[in-house]
């Protein structure tokens, strides 16, 4: 063992895991009171049922022994099985399978932030148990394992831009789609019934987000410490240029819309910051936030699909941009693999070689287009058998207490 690596992926696993806890809190204090507890409830579900889900079969099939075609692993690892030893790095395997199980849980509570006030939450464990073994196990496969089909083609992505961003903000987006909107579908101002709680739980995931994306590099080294750096720059970058966004275009600076800054630009840097210096990370801050900001808006006014909480427009809309600028930014001078046997180079804007970034949009497809078809599918077979979405009485009621029969605030 490693003392110092093992060390160092133990802390990154406790903060990826903090994620999950404070996604739910920056989701709750987006939405009314009376839905308080079941947004809570419905992101921190996964951590119970995806957590078993990964140890049962999710870990072997991720990162498994591949089965042929570099798509899936078998069960050979199943239960945890013979996960012993040390990796390269002098990590435990173990301690491996539990970071990326970390991964696992926030990929699957993200979805659920396009879809408060009204679907089931039945509805909801069991789609989520489904698109984890379908979509992101798979892409975890292709995208992580050594012998995985778009590894094995040249694509990075260093700690999840596709893997878990993509594929579940195009999830999130699916299921609005499909549940509907709510009935009392205000601006998100109008919903937030504590901005200060959400400000709480949007600065806890920043802190969680560098545990991500450092601890991807799986080592103390300079590739950990770059990313933990431009993680931090792209995030500043984001959220000053929303903040500035709202102030030109509505002359009002609104914190709930800084918050999306931050986030847009952490999501931009995800798949990136293994491989980009600083200049590069502050673009792709500044340009995720734009891309946010307008996607949001065209969803939101314009489409009028109910993505609550912006999982698509944040997540979605980010993890593309952030495949994308890999393929435009990433460097050999940060991360020599970049120039490796076998990898395609330097990014366009770097070398000027279209290989890396054509292979990022082939990657981005690939995300979309399995996310989208799996999570259609997924909702339609359970629709078959009971409705998605509560009742409209229960919606309008609201569902912390017609659900788990408790209420966030108990005013005497």
């Amino acid at each position: 063992m490693n003392a110092v690596n093992s060390s160092f992926i133990m802390l990154c696993s406790l903060l990826v895991l903090l994620m999950t806890p404070a996604l739910a809190m920056f989701y709750s204090g987006m939405v009314k009171s009376k839905n308080t507890l079941n947004t809570i409830m419905n992101c921190f579900i996964v951590f119970g049922v995806i957590t078993l889900q990964w140890v049962f079969i999710g870990f072997t099939l991720a990162f498994g022994q591949d089965l042929g075609f570099g798509i899936v692993g078998d069960l050979g690892n199943f239960a945890l099985k013979d996960v012993s030893a040390y990796n390269d790095l002098g990590v435990p395997n173990i301690l491996f399978a539990i970071f990326q199980m970390a991964f696992a849980l926030i990929a699957a509570a993200i979805i659920t932030g396009s879809l408060v006030g009204r679907i089931k939450l039945g509805v909801l464990v069991v789609f989520l148990l489904f698109w984890s073994t379908l979509v992101y196990d798979i892409l975890a496969h292709m995208i992580w394992s050594k012998d995985g089909f778009l590894l094995q083609r040249g694509s990075l992505d260093f700690a999840g831009g596709g893997v878990v961003h993509i594929s579940s903000g195009v999830a999130g987006l699916i299921g609005a789609l499909l549940v509907g909107s709510r009935k009392e579908n205000h601006a998100i101002n109008d919903n937030a019934h504590s901005i200060p709680y959400a400000f709480l739980g949007a600065i806890l995931l920043f802190m969680g987000w560098l545990g991500f994306n450092s601890g991807s590099a799986g080592a103390v080294d300079e590739i950990a410490v770059n990313a933990f750096i431009v993680s931090i720059l792209s995030a500043a970058s984001g959220f000053l240029t929303w903040v500035l966004l709202e102030w030109f275009i509505h002359k009002k600076p609104t914190l709930l819309g800084s918050l999306s800054g931050l986030v847009a630009g952490l999501v931009g840097i995800t798949p990136a910051c293994g491989f980009v210096g600083i200049f590069s990370s502050l673009l792709i801050g500044f340009i995720a936030s734009i891309l946010c900001y307008f996607g949001l808006s065209f969803i939101k006014y314009k489409l009028k699909w109910d993505d609550s909480l912006d999982a698509f427009s944040l997540h979605g809309i980010g993890g593309i941009w952030g495949a994308l600028a890999t393929g435009l930014f990433a460097s050999a001078e940060v991360n020599p693999n970049v120039i490796a046997e076998n990898a395609l180079g330097e990014g366009l804007l770097i070398s000027g070689n279209l290989d890396l970034f054509k292979e990022q949009i082939f990657t981005t497809i690939i995300c979309i287009a399995l996310s989208a078809f799996v999570s259609f599918v997924i909702f339609k077979i359970i629709s078959l058998f009971t409705s998605l979405r509560v009742e409209e009485k229960t919606e309008k009621e609201g569902l912390d207490f017609a659900l788990h029969g408790e209420k966030a605030y108990n005013h005497s």
